[in-house]
């Protein structure tokens, strides 16, 4: 018995390596074809430079612009992602295959922005304060799906409550000021969590009809009011916008100052409710119990935990957070709602969950990635590069595909996610 035991996780585990090694030699092949991509396609003449601001006129300490030989520059990434590849594919480096990947894509990257900034100037900083706003909506997305899937609720509904925050903050915000519409947004999303656990938790319903159920009927009814409401009462559909806040001193900063301490409310909003889901999450006895009911929810009711309430409580809390992130589109950046204005991003939101492995500073940080995109094919567009304006649109999206696809890596989900429980 133990012999064959033996023998049985020796086979896996030569599977499993067999499995390791082909990813490496994949991912080794897919990086050997970047770099021809960045040598053929993105070449630039080598007397071409390309500028990057990293002050503004405006700042208190003003940094020199980087510039950098663009020529040079992308022939010296082609080289380096050749030789990623080829090491990858050649030695089979299994242990740093995620890492290789993700360090060749961010020199494709860098080396798409030199071609796209060749003889030209370009404000990184700006950039990089557009990535930190477009990731707001993203990261406030990705932490509702953490609160939700760490107590084993599959949340598809994140872009219906998006929606409805979005909707919501816009008419309320038409009629009681900025603030009655970011309270009335947050407990709309509220509300539609607190739906969405009585279908699931109380009902039993499938977590991905309930999702969907929530998405179309949503999008309907804002659809409906967007196009025979607000189209004769205009005036229900003018919010105030909340203004960028400047904090003194750190906003000085250079490069980081704009990005992170000069926005408004809902990027301060973002950062703290990460930092308190993290702590909340693994830091106290009650996240530990909300872990341990989407880990093990019968062993955590054997132990006192009310499965139900906790579900119940943390799908409505992620409900309201979706619902802040919703109030951004309107009441952060545009003061009017738009027929099916959030544009998909609560789904990307589930995909920033997963990519940063259901922590909510991992849903941040891949909300960062995808903002990045977002603002990028906004600031080449700018740049006038003869990339259509509808694929540097499709960036965001594209980025997506590439997470989701399963290149950065496999993530496992609480072990109890998406299934009902019965309490016996």
């Amino acid at each position: 018995m133990t012999v064959a035991t033996t023998n049985t996780a020796t086979a896996s585990g030569q599977k499993l390596d067999v499995g390791k090694q082909r990813r490496a030699r994949i991912t080794g092949a897919v990086m050997i074809g970047l770099a021809l991509l960045v040598l053929l396609v993105l070449g630039v003449d080598g007397g071409e430079q390309a500028t990057f601001r990293l002050s503004r006129p405006t700042d208190t300490w003003v940094l020199p612009d980087l510039v950098v030989p663009a020529g040079p520059f992308n022939y010296v990434a082609a080289t380096v992602l050749a030789f990623l590849g080829a090491r990858q594919f050649l030695q089979g480096g299994v242990r740093w295959t995620s890492l290789s990947l993700g360090f060749g894509l961010a020199i494709l990257v860098m080396a798409f922005l030199v071609w796209a900034t060749a003889g030209k100037a370009f404000s990184l900083t700006g950039m990089l304060q557009a990535t930190m706003v477009r990731a707001v909506p993203i990261a406030l997305g990705g932490l509702a799906g953490v609160l939700c899937e760490r107590v084993a609720v599959v949340n598809i509904a994140i872009e219906g409550m998006l929606l409805a925050g979005a909707f919501t903050g816009a008419l309320m915000g038409s009629l009681l000021g900025g603030w009655g519409g970011l309270v009335a947004a947050v407990a709309v999303g509220g509300a539609f969590g607190f739906f969405l656990a009585a279908l699931v938790v109380t009902f039993r319903m499938d977590q991905i009809i309930a999702g969907v159920v929530i998405n179309l009927f949503v999008l309907g009814l804002t659809s409906y009011v967007s196009s025979q409401v607000f189209a004769d009462l205009r005036h229900l559909n003018n919010a105030p916008v909340f203004r960028a806040w400047k904090i003194p001193v750190l906003s000085d900063i250079p490069v980081i100052g704009p990005m992170l301490f000069y926005q408004n409310i809902f990027v301060y909003g973002a950062l703290i409710l990460v930092a308190i889901a993290t702590y909340y999450l693994f830091h106290t006895r009650s996240g530990l119990r909300a872990r341990a009911v989407g880990e093990h929810p019968r062993a955590a009711d054997t132990l006192g935990v009310n499965v139900y309430r906790t579900r119940y409580i943390h799908v409505t809390l992620g409900g309201m957070v979706a619902g802040f992130g919703g109030a951004w589109f309107t009441l952060g950046s545009v003061g009017r709602f738009d027929e099916n204005m959030t544009g998909g991003r609560g789904f990307i939101g589930l995909a920033a969950m997963i990519f940063g492995r259901w922590h909510p500073v991992g849903a941040l940080a891949a909300a960062l990635v995808f903002g990045f995109a977002d603002s990028l094919q906004q600031k080449l567009a700018l740049l006038r590069t003869p990339i259509p304006s509808e694929f540097l649109a499709m960036s965001p999206y594209i980025a997506t595909i590439i997470v989701v696809a399963g290149l950065v890596g496999k993530a496992r989900p609480p072990a109890a996610d998406g299934k009902p429980y019965v309490k016996e």
